[in-house]
């Protein structure tokens, strides 16, 4: 989603509404019906693996979910390098990129404020992992593509974007795990399972 290098982010955001009343949020408008929603200083991201600015909250959360610490920063480094201004082409807000119907469900009133982000993105993340039976790879596709893609293929859907994620995911884990004091030293745990292999529901 985001290029890994020096750059100034555009963290003001942009919406509009259609015609069928579907609300479309960016932080790059490409036609004069974005209008400015949000304005907000530019930041500069700088290229390092992890942003320390973070870590008393990704500890907390990863301390009330059980989730690990290492698992919960390469899903933000993956989803938004650390902005938590970021805006998906598809309306994902924030840190964690939540959904605005996935942040209501959470009860996250503001996903741009990085501690109500992470909390209801580890929330999320620990209910995949549980849905799943801890198998990262199911709980990663479905973070990515929704339940509904990964039960309908009956394993990890067949999007290239999809199983780029979840690679891109797992290798941040091991990188974030062999910096990181206190938590794995080996390898990420997840399945040997054939993504097209039958689940049971």
């Amino acid at each position: 989603m985001f290029l890994l290098l020096p750059s100034i982010t555009r963290a003001d955001v942009y919406r509009y509404v259609d015609a069928q009343g579907i609300t479309h949020f960016t932080n790059i408008p490409d036609n004069r019906k974005f209008k400015l929603w949000i304005r907000e200083k530019r930041v500069l991201l700088k290229p390092a693996l992890g942003n320390v600015k973070y870590d008393t909250l990704i500890e907390a959360a990863a301390g009330r979910h059980r989730v690990d610490k290492a698992l919960i920063k390469a899903v933000i480094k993956a989803e938004s390098n650390f902005d938590h201004r970021a805006v998906s082409p598809k309306g994902a807000q924030g840190l964690m990129q939540l959904m605005p119907q996935t942040a209501s469900n959470l009860q996250v009133i503001n996903s741009f404020e990085p501690e109500a982000n992470i909390e209801g993105g580890v929330r999320y993340l620990r209910y995949l992992i549980d849905v799943y039976g801890g198998d990262l790879h199911l709980a990663l596709a479905a973070y990515n593509a929704g339940e509904k893609a990964v039960a309908s293929h009956r394993g990890i859907p067949p999007y290239s974007e999809t199983r780029n994620y979840v690679r891109r995911v797992l290798d941040l884990y091991e990188r974030f795990s062999r910096k990181e004091p206190g938590t794995m030293a080996s390898a990420p745990p997840t399945s040997t399972r054939d993504p097209g292999v039958t689940i049971r529901y």
